[in-house]
């Protein structure tokens, strides 16, 4: 390979106005090639900031090397994939939870607006669903119905010896109580902080 051969690489985008960062693999088409990298989700930061690029390793123009150079590139990022200054979004089948939980949220609506999956269910066939899965677990053994009696009062007597704090009112009570408390009020129920 000549000084003027095209390269494979593995470079590091950063921005010098802000820390955020992005790593990738290139495979040149000629040397030197003006590149900057492939960002969908947040394209943004390269036409807001200044990139600044930096060649962290070259690798032999095979394609041996170029598979090698994209497993380097998916040991780099997996571990940054969910710091808040990463801008990559995903790597070799692996996802930031950033954009598993926005594909979740869009997957879920769709599946609401076409009343399909869960969402397809009347509330009469959740019912009957539930009370089978009820069923299976006391048949099995599992879950509930595999403590004794008296483990289950011993749970129920730590669970209302919990108090809980609404964030709105200062109502202080149990977990349970304190949900119907707010509903009825129509205080978020995610507003409380367990006091012990």
């Amino acid at each position: 390979m000549t000084s003027q051969s095209p390269r494979i690489y593995l470079y590091k985008i950063t921005f010098e106005e802000v820390p955020y960062y992005y790593y990738g693999v290139h495979k040149e088409k000629y040397y030197n090639e003006e590149y900057w990298g492939t960002p969908i989700t947040h394209k943004w930061c390269w036409k807001f900031y200044t990139p600044k690029k930096q060649i962290l390793e070259v690798f032999d123009y095979t394609d041996e090397s170029w598979l090698e150079a994209q497993e380097v590139e998916k040991r780099i990022i997996r571990p940054f994939l969910n710091d808040n200054w990463c801008l990559n979004e995903g790597c070799g089948g692996k996802y930031s939870s950033k954009l598993s939980s926005k594909a979740g949220k869009i997957g879920g609506q769709k599946t609401y607006e076409m009343r399909v999956g869960v969402h397809g269910r009347t509330k009469e066939q959740m019912s009957i669903d539930g009370k089978k899965r009820g069923q299976k677990t006391y048949e099995l053994g599992i879950g509930i119905h595999a403590q004794t009696p008296e483990e289950r009062r011993e749970l129920a007597k730590k669970a209302a010896a919990q108090k809980w704090l609404c964030l709105e009112t200062g109502f202080i009570t149990n977990a349970g109580n304190l949900t119907q408390y707010q509903r009825a009020r129509k205080i978020d129920t995610s507003k409380r902080v367990r006091l012990s």
